[in-house]
């Protein structure tokens, strides 16, 4: 049944997604940036030869991707009758004139021509090669190009044509150019006998649409691929509440941190640290801009009307922030710098639970702040909108505000156009979104497209922790938008995380950038890039199929679905089974847990836990675990956690990589064998649950309706933050207080994952401690506060949140207690003092 169901699936995506996207097509070539066997190739003919009576013409179009270091190579190979090579090869020897060259045998032939860089780079150039028998001649055409050379070719000659990098017989090669190809035909007599478009998205293979001759491809790079799937070009993590800016001259995005500037460059991604010369205090709540008309960094701190100016010369900062400061009164707000009057400006946010509608002025050459005043029509007080600069001013749009700026009175999305004239200072509406589907917000940035009249920007469900980070092209003159490329993963907790979007004229790539700063006060920073133009998401692909073949899949993929549902909930019910839990306590009080819960779950007694020690009971509730060898357990838990966590499981090459990197691939692969029957062996015992590698990764699929997994609760649980509730926080203390992830487990690959869980548990229970209301219910963020101590000792809005909570309840000594207790830990972790007093504790705002 639950095969059938998902060959429903299979059917009504094959349909779907049978449409042609773009022109944005072609193959793309993998090139000195990666080691030679990781190059790309293309032969049109794998296994055979392509034989030709007499003569024939083949053309291709070309370009080369921008930005590389290294230009040299082979475009295209041609092997006559297995004997003899003719080469269409690039030389990037700055001496030589011409750098196309046509290679015959051992020796360059008269051919030699140049494409112009703009043109090279930037624009699709049509290469043709004419091989005529009876003369013993080629003629290549590019351009106004023509140029000859004298070939030895026989009537019935055949032919092997490889493009770019190739393991051929003795022509072997892995020189080739970083380059794009596409609409590579053959003509024979004038008549097209091949035609190879290059329009796939994926795959090693590509059509050829006369005679179904399909071409191999090695390590593809497929443009239309690069126009839809956004690349994570680099993800790293930074200390202190780090910024970001994007210099677009240099292709580069700025990183500032506490004690350096963080430079990495999206052409070739390389990251490069310059330290500072001298300290400067980030703040929560600074920012970062890049003033090209200048060409200087700027970082600021509203709250302090301060901006300061970095020298790269002496890696200096012009100012410095007071760091004895409240929490800043200035999240999330827009920004942008004019030249024109050497100002700037910053519009809208948020801070202590108020929207702000304000336009804030900072002028450089007075070095003034002021606020500015504007006349025209209502701008609601906001934050989580986008802005983009164009012409005397800057659009802005969108957003999550109330008519009031006050939080709790009717907060909203919001979906106008406005218009910022500086000249005339006056704020015009252009339009509303009308949104049907679900509610969204912006990145901070709007990419403006005067000419098309168009604007682009990412949007995403304010209201989801996992949430996802979608690009939009919208009009600027009519409320219309639609999806564009993938989705990026963006966690976001609301003041905690910023997202913004650049674009690079150079490469025309779309850059997205995402930080995210956790409970131990580190930015974790994610850069992705996406080619222009954007080609449409599938939102858009599945609502234009509307025949009727695709509402009689989308009705029997529904039937299955109900099917397969009914059937699972036949199973029997649900006995009762016994978990034995840790007790733990957290500083400033003690904390008392029983050393027994009862817990049911649907399904039979199998089960497997693994917060707490290791434990895994079979079908009639027996505990297995002591057959687990030391290997078969770093086997069986490997592949579960990348099963769970992942959803796809683990390669064979990974797990030779963790588990038996000092072997051989033949004695890896035996090991790997023998391990795995002895692991299926045990995992008999449990019904439904088995090891298979269905998908080409290492799987253990289990059946969550018959056998309970705490991960795979918990996983369930952390996933959708937004959507937490009494029940799903009592469920996730139920799982916790078993005690830490596999603490007797100690394994260099699973660190990521146990601090992946500390972080998201953490973050769950003080995203949830913000939803509740110190008034409403002060035992609930007591526990809640005790849950996050017991994996961060020192977290500040758990001490914040557990204080106030405290006092509330006119428990002022416990309070003072846990407060005194969690300035003695901060100066045991960090040997500094905590700064705040008990008083400022009590009237702060954790969070914000």
């Amino acid at each position: 049944m639950t095969k059938l169901y998902l060959w429903s699936a299979v059917i009504i995506l094959s349909l779907c997604c049978n449409k042609s996207f773009s022109q944005s097509y072609g193959l793309g070539f993998f090139s000195h940036e990666v080691v030679q066997d990781q190059r790309t190739g293309l032969d049109l003919s794998p296994g055979k030869n392509l034989c030709f009576e007499d003569g024939f013409d083949l053309s291709f179009d070309l370009n080369f991707l921008p930005n590389k270091d290294d230009y040299f190579g082979y475009i295209l190979r041609l092997v006559v009758n297995d004997s003899e090579n003719i080469d269409l090869l690039y030389d990037n020897d700055f001496k030589e004139k011409h750098h196309f060259k046509v290679i015959v045998g051992n020796k360059f032939s008269k051919i030699a021509f140049e494409i112009p860089p703009a043109t090279l780079y930037h624009h699709w150039n049509q290469i043709k090669l004419r091989f005529d028998a009876q003369k013993s001649q080629l003629t290549l055409f590019c351009g106004q190009y023509i140029g000859k050379a004298t070939v030895n070719l026989k009537k019935g000659s055949c032919f092997k044509i490889l493009f770019g990098a190739n393991e051929y017989q003795q022509f072997k090669t892995s020189d080739n150019p970083p380059m794009k190809i596409r609409n590579i035909k053959i003509t024979e007599d004038g008549e097209l006998k091949y035609h190879w478009p290059l329009d796939e998205y994926d795959g090693n293979r590509a059509k050829e649409l006369v005679g179904d001759n399909k071409a191999g491809v090695n390590r593809a790079l497929w443009i239309k691929k690069m126009h839809y799937d956004w690349q994570r070009l680099g993800s790293f993590v930074v200390k202190g509440p780090a910024s970001t800016a994007f210099n677009t001259k240099k292709d580069e995005v700025y990183i500032v941190e506490r004690d350096s500037l963080k430079t990495f460059s999206v052409s070739d991604t390389k990251l490069k640290s310059l330290p500072f010369a001298n300290k400067l205090t980030l703040l929560r709540g600074n920012y970062s801009l890049y003033d090209e008309s200048s060409n200087r960094l700027l970082n600021f701190y509203a709250d302090q009307k301060t901006v300061s100016v970095f020298d790269s010369a002496s890696r200096t900062w012009s100012k410095d922030y007071n760091p004895k400061t409240p929490i800043t009164d200035n999240w999330l707000f827009n920004k942008f710098y004019s030249p024109k009057d050497s100002s700037l400006y910053m519009i809208a946010g948020y801070g202590h639970f108020i929207y702000k509608n304000q336009v804030n002025k900072y002028h450089f050459p007075t070095g003034t702040w002021q606020q500015e005043q504007f006349k025209g029509d209502v701008f609601t007080p906001r934050y989580l909108a986008a802005l983009g600069q164009s012409g005397n001013g800057a659009y802005i749009i969108g957003g999550y505000g109330s008519t009031t700026g006050k939080q709790m009175l009717n907060p909203r999305n919001l979906y106008d156009l406005l218009y910022f004239d500086m000249d005339k200072k006056t704020i015009k509406k252009r339009y509303e979104l009308k949104v049907g589907g679900e509610d969204f917000v912006f990145a901070n940035s709007l990419i403006i497209n005067e000419k098309e009249r168009t604007f682009y920007g990412l949007i995403f469900p304010r209201h989801r922790y996992d949430s996802k980070l979608q690009l939009i092209v919208g009009s600027l003159d009519k409320p219309e938008y639609k999806l564009s490329g993938s989705k990026i993963p963006y966690r976001f907790h609301d003041i905690n995380s910023y997202s913004d979007l650049y674009y690079s004229r150079s490469s025309k790539r779309f850059i997205a950038v995402t930080t995210f700063r956790d409970s131990t006060d580190k930015t974790h920073v994610n850069i992705y890039a996406l080619n222009s133009p954007p080609l449409d998401a599938p939102d858009k692909l599945f609502a234009e199929h509307s025949s009727f073949w695709y509402w009689f899949s989308g009705l029997f993929l529904v039937a299955m679905g109900i099917i397969f549902f009914v059937f699972r909930n036949k199973k029997a019910t649900k006995p009762v089974y016994h978990a034995q839990v840790q007790s733990f306590a957290d500083p400033g009080e003690e904390v008392k847990e029983t050393a027994l819960i009862e817990e049911t779950v649907t399904g039979n007694k199998s089960s497997i836990f693994l917060f707490g020690d290791l434990q895994v009971f079979d079908d009639d509730g027996q505990q297995i675990t002591k057959q687990f060898t030391p290997l078969i357990k770093e086997l069986f838990l490997v592949v579960l956690l990348y099963t769970i966590r992942w959803e796809r499981g683990i390669s064979s090459d990974k797990l030779k990589e963790l588990l038996w990197f000092d072997k051989s691939n033949e004695s890896a692969r035996n090991n790997r064998s023998v391990n795995i029957a002895k692991l299926k062996s045990i995992l008999d015992k449990i019904s439904n649950c088995q090891i298979s590698k269905e998908t080409g990764y290492w799987r253990i699929n289990i059946d969550t309706a018959v056998t309970y997994t705490d991960y795979q609760e918990y996983v369930n649980i952390i996933k959708d933050k937004s959507h937490l509730d009494h029940q799903k926080i009592r469920r996730l203390a139920t799982i916790i207080k078993r005690g830490p992830f596999l603490p007797t487990v100690n394994y260099e690959w699973m660190d990521s994952f146990k601090a992946e869980i500390s972080n998201e548990i953490i973050d769950s229970y003080l995203h949830f401690s913000h939803s509740v209301g110190i008034e409403s219910d002060p035992e609930l963020l007591i526990e809640l506060s005790s849950y996050i101590f017991y994996f961060d000792s020192v977290n500040e809005e758990a001490m914040v949140i557990k204080c106030k909570a405290l006092v509330h309840l006119g428990k002022h000594s416990i309070a003072k207690n846990t407060y005194e207790n969690f300035c003695k830990e901060y100066k045991l972790l960090y040997g500094d003092e905590f700064q705040k007093s008990f008083s400022e504790v009590l009237v702060s705002t954790p969070g914000h």
